[in-house]
C-alpha cells in the first residue's frame, strides 16, 4: 500500500501511541494519520509512505472499529480514507481480510463484549457517566484504541473517562475522590475547584500527541457589532417579562430563551447580512441557532431573490453552485463532516454556547484543498450582557454556562 503524508502527520504517527489522543484542527488530517497508524504499529504492515517504503506483510491483522458522529457515518468518509490502505467493510476483498465496521456513538454499546479489535473513536463524545462512558471504558480493557479530537475536553471531568480507560483510576469514584471539591451548601453537585492539577496535567501529557498542520490560509476573523434594544431586554433581564408573551418569566430556561430571541432577532442582523451578501461577498455560509432565525433568513432570500439551501436537523441539501447563493446552516446539525471549498467567507448570524462546535465551523472552508488563501469570518454580536458573556467564555476556550451567567455580578452591571 502507499500513501502521502505530511511531514507533521509522519512526527504525530511515531509518537502515538495504545490510548492517545490525536489533537489536530479540523481539516489537519486526523483519519488518514490514524488509518496509517492502524496499518503499520497496530498491524505491523509495510506501508510505501511518500514514495518511500515497503510493500510487505502484515504481521498481525486485526479488524479495526471507527466509533464517530452519526454525521460523519453517513458521509462515508472513513469508509474512503480507508481504500487507500486495501481496507474496506468486506472483508473478502480486504487486505488480509481486515474488516472495517464504521458506526455512531449512539450505538457504541453493541460494541461493548468486542476483543482484540483496534478501535478509532472520532471526536470526544464520552463525557459523564453515562451508558456511552461505560461502554467505552469496557471496550479499551479489551481492545487497543485511539482517540481523534481537535478539542478534547473543556475541564478535567472531560477527561476523566479517558485517563479512567487508560488505567490512572479505576473509576470515576476515585478520580472524584482523589481531585474534585464541590461547592458546599449546594442544593444539587456543583464543582467548585480541583485539586492536585498537576498530577492531572501530567496524565493529560502523556496521552494528547499534537499534529499541528501548517496551512496555506489566513483566517480572518472579525466581530461587526449590530444593535439591539436595550429597552426591551431591560424588561427582559431586568424585570423578568416575556414581552412576546406578555407575562412574568416563568424559570431561568424561559429567562434565556426570551433574551436570546430578541436580541437574535434584532432587524440590524440581516441589514449586516445584506451588506455583506451584496458588497463584498456573493457566496455567503451563514450559521445560525433557532428556527426563528432561519425564518427571517428564508424571508430575506426570498425577498432579494437570491439562491438559498439548507442544512439542519430535517434538511440536507447541496451547496449551491450558482454566482450568488446563500447556505443556512444551523450549529448543531452542521458543524461537522462537511465541508466547502467553493466560497471564502461565512457569517456566525448569532453565537452559539459551545467552543467546541464554534472550533469546527470554522473549519468548514477551512480546507487543505481549498484555492482561497485569505478566509473571512463575520461574527454578528450586539453589546447585550447576553452575547458580551458568551464570547467571554468563548475567548477562555470554555463554552458558555447559564447558570455561571446569572451569579457573575457582571451580568447586573448594565442590563443591555
Amino acid at each position: 500500500m502507499a500513501v502521502t503524508l505530511w511531514a507533521e502527520q509522519l512526527k504525530a504517527l511515531e509518537k502515538m501511541h495504545n490510548g492517545c489522543i490525536l489533537n489536530g484542527d479540523v481539516g489537519s488530517g486526523k483519519s488518514i494519520t490514524a488509518a496509517a497508524y492502524f496499518y503499520t504499529k497496530v498491524c505491523g504492515g509495510d506501508l510505501r509512505v511518500n514514495g518511500f517504503g515497503g510493500l510487505g506483510d502484515m504481521s498481525n491483522p486485526r479488524d479495526v472499529v471507527v466509533i464517530t458522529t452519526a454525521r460523519k457515518r453517513k458521509s462515508l468518509d472513513w469508509e474512503k480514507e480507508f481504500v487507500a490502505f486495501g481496507i474496506s467493510t468486506n472483508p473478502e476483498t480486504s487486505v488480509y481480510g481486515v474488516r472495517l465496521t464504521v458506526d455512531s456513538f449512539n450505538n457504541i454499546e453493541k460494541y461493548a463484549d468486542v476483543k482484540d479489535a483496534f478501535f478509532i473513536f472520532d471526536e470526544q463524545r464520552l463525557v459523564g457517566a453515562g451508558a456511552w462512558v461505560k461502554a467505552f471504558i469496557k471496550i479499551a480493557k479489551a481492545n487497543e484504541w485511539i482517540m481523534l479530537s481537535a478539542t478534547p475536553g473543556d475541564n478535567w471531568m472531560d477527561y476523566c473517562p479517558i485517563f479512567i480507560a487508560n488505567g490512572f483510576y479505576k473509576n470515576r469514584t476515585e478520580f472524584v475522590r482523589e481531585h474534585v471539591v464541590f461547592k458546599r451548601f449546594s442544593k444539587f453537585p456543583q464543582i467548585d475547584r480541583y485539586v492536585e492539577e498537576g498530577r492531572l496535567e501530567r496524565y493529560k501529557r502523556s496521552l494528547i500527541v499534537h499534529m499541528p498542520v501548517p496551512r496555506h490560509t489566513k483566517r480572518h476573523i472579525r466581530n461587526i457589532m449590530v444593535e439591539n434594544d436595550k429597552a426591551a431586554f431591560r424588561r427582559v433581564h431586568v424585570d423578568r417579562w416575556n414581552i412576546y408573551e406578555d407575562r412574568p418569566i416563568r424559570d431561568v430556561a424561559e429567562l434565556f430563551r426570551v433574551m436570546r430571541k430578541l436580541v437574535n432577532s434584532d432587524p440590524s442582523r440581516i441589514s449586516t447580512l445584506d451588506r455583506l451578501s451584496r458588497e463584498q461577498h456573493p457566496k455567503l455560509i451563514v450559521f445560525y441557532n433557532f428556527n426563528y432565525e432561519l425564518d427571517v433568513l428564508r424571508e430575506y432570500a426570498e425577498r432579494r431573490g437570491i439562491e438559498y439551501a439548507e442544512y439542519n436537523g430535517q434538511i440536507h441539501q447541496d451547496v449551491p453552485t450558482s454566482d450568488n447563493w446563500l447556505y443556512f446552516v444551523q450549529y448543531t446539525a452542521g458543524a461537522e463532516a462537511w465541508n466547502c471549498i467553493t466560497t471564502d467567507a461565512m457569517v456566525l448570524f448569532s453565537l452559539n454556547y459551545s467552543y467546541k462546535i464554534n472550533q469546527q465551523v470554522l473549519g468548514r472552508i477551512d480546507r487543505a484543498n481549498t484555492p482561497f488563501i485569505d478566509l473571512h469570518y463575520y461574527i454578528l454580536r450586539s453589546n447585550s450582557v447576553i452575547d458580551n458573556a458568551i464570547l467571554r467564555s468563548l475567548a477562555t476556550k470554555k463554552s458558555f454556562n447559564e447558570k455561571e451567567f446569572l451569579n457573575d455580578k457582571r451580568s447586573y452591571a448594565k442590563a443591555a
